[in-house]
């Protein structure tokens, strides 16, 4: 389907108040088209509905005219270099952005990425970081096995005792 069928699809989206349905086409299309501003910018107004400083700050880093409060509240969410270059979610060389600001953004993200992984790092290769939405943590991970530990260790118990009570 062309890109300007979609986007009068989340017109008419939120036009209806369907706004997580258009949030989700927008999200498709920046994931089909990551080098979009406009697209980027979009889905910025679309979280701005929602309440969501940190989600439209992030889609409007590299826009000239962004909101300094968005910006911080993207930053303060996806505090590590790593992390903002994840969220970013940009795809090929700075040279593909539109604009002068977006090539300076993007650059120095990418520069602050590579000192903080000790070697060079590319848009195309963004590190490994599985929390690039900058929540969670090792110990919730760590949490979170535990429990499932425990849960599979009484259902054996369980299953063992009525395993002896039928031979009983």
């Amino acid at each position: 389907m062309p890109l300007r069928d979609i986007l009068a699809r989340v017109d008419a989206d939120l036009a209806a108040g369907r706004v997580p349905v258009a949030r989700q086409r927008l999200r498709g299309l920046v994931s089909s088209f990551p080098n979009d501003l406009m697209l980027r910018r979009r889905l910025a107004e679309v979280y701005r509905l929602y309440g969501e400083p940190a989600e439209a700050g992030r889609w409007m880093y590299l826009e000239q005219d962004r909101d300094a409060s968005e910006t911080t509240a993207f930053e303060a969410r996806y505090r590590t270099a790593p992390q903002r270059m994840g969220a970013l979610a940009w795809h090929g060389p700075e040279s593909l952005a539109p604009s002068a600001f977006a090539r300076q953004q993007l650059a120095a993200v990418r520069a602050a990425c590579s000192d903080a992984m000790g070697h060079p790092v590319d848009w195309d290769t963004v590190p490994s970081n599985r929390k690039t939405d900058g929540r969670g943590s090792a110990f919730a991970d760590f949490l979170a096995g535990t429990g499932c530990l425990v849960a599979v260790l009484a259902f054996l118990a369980i299953w063992l005792n009525g395993l002896v009570a039928l031979f009983d």
